[in-house]
């Protein structure tokens, strides 16, 4: 019982510190395409980069606490990342460009099971305690 109140708060702060980190991606990519005139592609990759990486520092940190292997942490979080973007946007790409569903429902229902396939790799790969 203890064992899954602490994956379910767990859960919570990762959707929490997920939020974050999005938000800087957001800003960050209005900045560079606003003030200093980058192409889009550009701030979209810059922006997700500063993105994943405050997810990664926040969930390392204060979620999963874990210290140690900083940088395989980080380039297993970054992986789980890409693919999820990778994996949401092929799901995109079938259900609402082959099968016609409505695009803001996909969107919330893809993004509900990429967060929770993200969470679950991430938690069991990328911040896994070493034994």
């Amino acid at each position: 019982m203890k064992q899954q109140l602490v994956q379910h708060k767990q859960f919570l702060l990762y959707c929490v510190i997920g939020c974050c980190g999005t938000a800087l991606t957001c800003l960050t990519y209005a900045l560079l395409v606003r003030f200093a005139g980058l192409h889009y592609q550009a701030a979209n990759a810059i922006g997700y980069t500063a993105g994943t990486g405050l997810s990664f520092l926040l969930n390392s940190r204060y979620n999963f606490r874990v210290r140690d292997q900083q940088l395989r942490r980080f380039a297993t979080f970054f992986a789980v990342a890409l693919a999820g973007f990778v994996a949401s946007a092929g799901l995109l790409r079938v259900l609402i460009g082959y099968y016609g569903l409505k695009v803001y429902s996909t969107y919330l229902i893809v993004i509900a099971v990429v967060v929770l396939v993200q969470y679950n790799l991430n938690r069991l790969l990328s911040f896994r305690k070493a034994s």
